[in-house]
């Protein structure tokens, strides 16, 4: 794609222009190329209605919120929604992507995250500026919901044109994203979960995980002799134990997931199953960003250009694509030529 270089202060990285035609360019910017092999670790507790997964980004964490200059009370919150998202997408079985999308009338007006079924990572968040500086004067440190203000929690798995979006919505309530998160399965799923989350700077960076219970129905691998009261007995139990565990633990990269599960969980007995990788996972490219700046008409082009140039920002990897304005055509002339040449024909 050419040279880049990154803005001063806060503004988004930029790249040069590229001498391929745009519809044709399916580079992408350079972002971080990185894989954790072990992001999610996937478990269960032998014969009881409970199963589990222990996420941790590692260095994904740094490497996705710190593209983004937001205000560390917002990268955190973000960091939490990217640890959620994967820990949810990846107990599903399905082709696409998941996301979570939090939109309220506070300061932050929206936050995405979104994590593919191979386990790609992204996110953005909207902010009001000045609202943000007005609560970070009167609150250092703001609650999730003093953030996000009265609004709504949505989670949708899309699979793609072909097939329906499954997409649950709710009302924001609760002090934390996990409140949040919730107050969703109670009422949108009916479903009883445990969830944790953290995300704090360390020396190495942001880090971000969480800890993520699901009480399952009674049937495979649920011990036929525990009656209702026996399993909701072992729910409480797990849920119990899973409460003891401190942020710095969760995001103690030192500390093995097995071992960490082991301390937990070892009077109640716990399996591990086979981790999950996550990944960097912006997909945006500027064959992508043509076809849709193809779709505005010349006029809506002319007003978008600044110098000659139509700039387009990726909000997920905070990246920004120049292109011509001489090179992008727009719908419009496109029908125009066509209907000329057409009634050229007749």
């Amino acid at each position: 794609m050419g040279r880049t270089v990154a803005r001063s202060g806060w503004s988004a990285y930029v790249s040069a222009m590229s001498e391929t035609p745009a519809f044709l360019d399916g580079g992408r910017p350079p972002v971080p190329d990185l894989v954790v092999p072990r992001g999610v670790t996937p478990f269960f507790l032998p014969r009881q209605p409970v199963r589990g997964r222990l996420i941790r980004l590692g260095p994904l964490a740094d490497a996705l919120l710190s593209r983004h200059a937001n205000a560390p009370p917002v990268t955190r919150l973000a960091g939490q929604a990217l640890a959620l998202a994967a820990g949810l997408a990846t107990a599903l079985k399905f082709r696409g992507t998941f996301s979570l999308q939090a939109k309220g009338d506070g300061p932050l007006r929206q936050l995405l995250a979104d994590c593919t079924d191979a386990g790609e990572l992204r996110f953005y968040a909207r902010t009001d500026a000045d609202r943000l500086a007005a609560l970070l004067a009167a609150e250092a440190h703001p609650a999730a919901d003093q953030l996000l203000g009265a609004g709504y929690l949505a989670f949708t798995v899309d699979q793609g044109p072909e097939l329906n979006r499954h997409q649950g919505i709710v009302t924001i309530e609760g002090g934390s994203l996990a409140e949040m998160a919730l107050h969703y399965f109670r009422t949108s799923e009916q479903l009883r979960y445990f969830v944790h989350l953290a995300c704090e700077p360390g020396p190495d960076g942001w880090q971000a995980g969480a800890l993520i219970l699901e009480k399952i129905a009674g049937a495979g691998g649920v011990d036929p002799a525990l009656d209702e009261a026996a399993q909701e007995e072992s729910w409480i139990t797990a849920t119990t134990l899973a409460a003891t565990l401190s942020d710095s633990e969760l995001l103690d990269e030192t500390l093995p997931p097995e071992r960490l599960l082991y301390r937990l969980f070892h009077s109640a007995g716990v399996a591990i199953d086979r981790a999950r990788a996550l990944s960097y996972g912006c997909r945006c490219s500027r064959a992508r960003l043509a076809g849709i700046l193809e779709g505005f008409s010349p006029d809506d082009l002319d007003h978008m250009a600044v110098d000659g140039d139509i700039i387009m920002t990726c909000e997920f990897c905070n990246f920004d694509f120049r292109f011509p304005r001489a090179a992008v055509s727009g719908q419009w002339s496109a029908v125009s030529d066509q209907r000329g040449s057409t009634s050229g024909g007749q």
